[in-house]
């Protein structure tokens, strides 16, 4: 079988004017249909990080809730000592034993 040579200038001029009509080609046809998959993956990671990030705020609401929960009873504790201390100060002081038994022991007869 015979081959016959191959003239290489001539080929790769051939591809090259090809190329030169092709790749435009190519490249409009892949815009227009790449174009709504490309949105529609944009639109769907879109929505999917929107969902993540109103989950971390609602997160967020819910631990500063608990800590605005946290500080009330704190802030109830603190009064309720408040109280009690300006109870204490106020009340009239009362002795550890009444007059009326001092002065019995001392009537008595020790015997």
């Amino acid at each position: 079988m015979n081959v016959l040579p191959v003239d290489l200038v001539a080929l790769v001029g051939t591809v090259m004017g090809i190329s030169i009509v092709l790749f435009p080609v190519i490249g409009l046809t892949a815009r227009f249909a790449l174009k709504p998959t490309v949105e529609a993956f944009g639109r769907f990671f879109e929505h999917k990080e929107l969902d993540e990030s109103v989950h971390i705020l609602e997160r967020r609401m819910t631990l500063l809730e608990q800590q605005i929960r946290s500080l009330e009873s704190s802030m109830q504790q603190v009064v309720e000592a408040t109280e009690f201390h300006t109870a204490l100060r106020s009340a009239p002081p009362q002795s550890l034993g009444s007059g009326s038994e001092a002065s019995d022991t001392a009537q008595r007869p020790a015997g």
